[in-house]
């Protein structure tokens, strides 16, 4: 069994306390990683306030550098990485290299973004008082960034923290998931193995509580989360002044017109539903199908639902694997027996197995249903037909969240209606609620969240536009 310690300002620690990293399938110690407190935070704080004026220094051509060398130390290692991944959280193998190929991409992303981040040049002729004024804008870093990600993307969630911190100059204090923290330990110690300043980048595993720092040292500049709504939110209320952003969950709604491939759209719905046991916020939660392809839609979609290999996230061919702890999955166990109770359907199921809680589909559940509208995070999908197009618009949009959609139809008024009328951070066509990209914009309306990822715009979030006007008579 392999011990981890803290990336302290780029040098590895060692602390009083430590954590068992559990493997969710197999129940069994993974690793074991130290665990800090307080005065560890205060220090990587110490070191990243005092590095700022060096890293907000660096030319461009250097971050380029930078993030390139992460890209390329990380795909020397990809089956390793998985395996990591894969063992601290139960994502299969598949998946669990997708997320590190993911995070190759995040970097070399970011790698391009840093050359390109960049101000405005314009005259201010537009009125009478601007003629012969030059405006001149530019994006500064505004310090120390703070990051906090969760356990179901425990590298890639990490990259989105850290790589658009790099690009822009400034120093991160990153704290994983106490569940996962063997990833982002791991892409940490890769960091240090670049050119980027050690006093600037820390990984420190430790508990909420001992994490204030993060959210009340007026030296941290921006505090970026992700998790649940609950804690984002009152996360945001303690920030004050901090400049905060939220990537939160959501209940995320897909609509499958009678125009659509239904098999494709089915197909689809199931990766979107229950890739990595549907713990994903962009995970499908409702499905909505147009009423003359509803029992098509729903033989497709039992049939590829069948066709997924539950088992050990470490053997290649496994689809489907445990949750991420015994607890979540009885969680979910009694929220699907409760809808049932209630008059749900189920039209696919099973039985909890320790952490493992088998795919399950249901239809005619109450909408006050905890499966309907709080987020489930697991392997839980709810399917129900519509009848006219705008009402199934209006039942995505009933939901306290607004992460993001899906939506199939090949009929381009129905594409710009959803797009005008569905209150959520992105509109996937054709698509599941759960494709993303890197580069993409991302972020959610209402409860789901507040500013946006993606690298660019998360560049962009930790910055400022600093503007210089320019007189050129003099007069």
């Amino acid at each position: 069994m392999k011990h981890y310690p803290i990336l302290l300002a780029g040098k590895e620690r060692e602390t009083k306390n430590k954590i068992e990293v559990i493997n969710p399938y197999n129940q069994e110690v993974y690793a074991t990683v130290a665990y800090a407190d307080e005065s560890h935070l205060l220090k990587a704080i110490d070191s990243a306030y005092t590095i700022f004026p060096v890293t907000r220094k660096i030319p461009s051509y250097k971050k380029s550098d930078i993030c390139l060398s992460v890209a390329k130390q990380i795909s020397e290692r990809v089956d390793e990485i998985a395996e990591i991944i894969a063992s601290e959280s139960g994502k299969p193998m598949i998946y669990a290299k997708s997320e590190v190929l993911r995070c190759i991409d995040t970097f070399t992303i970011a790698a391009e973004e840093s050359k390109r981040i960049c101000g405005e040049f314009s005259s201010l002729d537009a009125v009478s008082r601007g003629v012969d004024r030059l405006s001149i804008t530019q994006h500064y870093p505004v310090g120390v960034v703070a990051g906090i990600s969760p356990f179901n993307f425990p590298l890639n969630l990490v990259a989105h923290k850290i790589a658009p911190a790099l690009a822009v100059g400034s120093p991160i204090i990153l704290k994983p998931a106490s569940s996962t923290p063997v990833s982002a330990l791991t892409l940490g110690k890769i960091i240090t193995n670049t050119e980027w300043p050690k006093e600037g980048i820390s990984i420190i595993p430790c508990s909420g509580k001992n994490a204030r720092p993060l959210v009340e040292d007026p030296r941290v500049k921006i505090l970026s989360f992700t998790g649940s709504a609950l804690v984002g939110w009152n996360l945001k209320a303690q920030c004050g002044k901090k400049k905060i952003i939220l990537e939160l969950g959501g209940t995320s709604g897909v609509i499958v017109h009678s125009d659509a491939n239904v098999k494709i759209a089915a197909q689809k719905n199931v990766v979107g539903a229950f890739a990595y046991s549907g713990q994903v916020c962009i995970s499908v939660q409702r499905i909505f199908v147009h009423n003359p392809v509803f029992e098509e839609f729903v033989k497709y979609f039992k049939e590829e639902t069948e066709k997924l290999i539950t088992g050990d996230p470490l053997n290649p061919e496994t689809t489907f694997s445990a949750m991420i702890d015994k607890e979540n999955a009885i969680r979910v166990e009694q929220w699907v027996n409760e809808a049932v109770n209630a008059g749900a359907k189920v039209i696919i199921g099973g039985k909890r197995e320790g952490a493992t809680y088998p795919p399950t589909a249901l239809t005619n559940v109450p909408t006050k249903e905890k499966v309907v509208c709080q987020e489930v995070f697991g392997p839980i999908v709810i399917i129900e037909s519509y009848e006219n197009y705008s009402k199934a618009i209006e039942k995505v949009n009933d939901s306290d969240f607004g992460l993001q959609a899906g939506v199939f139809t090949q009929d381009i008024s129905r594409i710009l209606e959803a797009y005008d009328k569905i209150d959520a951070g992105g509109i996937m066509i054709n698509e599941t609620s759960q494709f993303r990209v890197d580069q993409m914009p991302y972020g959610g309306n209402k409860d789901s969240g507040f500013g946006r990822e993606g690298i660019r715009y998360s560049m962009e979030e930790y910055c400022h536009i600093k503007h210089l006007m320019l007189n050129e008579s003099g007069k």
